[in-house]
């Protein structure tokens, strides 16, 4: 849990702040630099960035532990967030960049533009809140995903997680652990997806619960 919520945060604030300044840059070098960043984020799989932060960071600069949790040690913690976060990070900005380009092209926001708003209050005030609906929706089920563990990631790394137990309960044919896990990741998924639709109201103001 400590690792997935750490890769969540990291993977909204840096891929919706590279999604919002290739909106805002469209069609430039920064535009072009995003979308081929994302674009090797989501294809590069997890067990091929963490044996090469392994490799560089570890074996050849030595800056890094190579593995083992370490009793919760911040340094034993980098390179699973960073391998956990990074294909979030690509989605974001993907995500971010479209829905963005399609809010600052919206009526609302030609309107703010008109009244002689400061570009500031026109993104971050009106053009984000509806941008950031998309992000809501993914960020749900991508949390649950995170905070229950990853299987690859939790055994390259010799991480005592959920993923790794489930890995090895399932090869034990430990049903009871199985079963288990599998209820826990359920109720996560339950869990975020309720935050999500509540959400939903503080986000979009055209969203009303009664």
């Amino acid at each position: 849990m400590q690792l997935g919520a750490s890769a969540l945060v990291l993977a909204l604030i840096i891929g919706c702040a590279m999604g919002v300044a290739a909106a805002l840059r469209q069609n430039s070098g920064v535009d072009y630099g995003v979308t081929a960043l994302a674009t090797a984020g989501s294809t590069i799989p997890t067990f091929v960035i963490a044996p090469f932060y392994q490799l560089i960071f570890a074996q050849m600069l030595f800056l890094v532990p190579v593995a083992g949790w370490g009793g919760g040690a911040l340094i034993n913690k980098i390179g699973p967030i960073i391998t956990l976060s990074l294909p979030f990070i690509a989605i974001f900005a993907r995500l971010m960049r479209g829905s963005m380009i399609e809010a600052l092209n919206s009526h609302h926001i030609r309107t703010a533009r008109a009244l002689g708003l400061s570009d500031f209050s026109v993104v971050i005030r009106h053009a984000m809140r509806g941008a950031l609906l998309p992000i809501v929706s993914y960020a749900g089920p991508a949390a649950a995903a995170l905070m229950t563990g990853s299987i690859v990631v939790e055994s390259i790394f010799q991480i005592p997680g959920v993923g790794r137990y489930f890995y090895a309960a399932a090869l034990n044919r430990d049903y009871t652990l199985v079963m288990g896990t599998v209820v826990v990741i359920a109720v996560f998924t339950i869990l975020f997806n309720l935050i999500v639709d509540l959400l939903y109201a503080v986000v979009d103001p055209r969203v009303r619960y009664e």
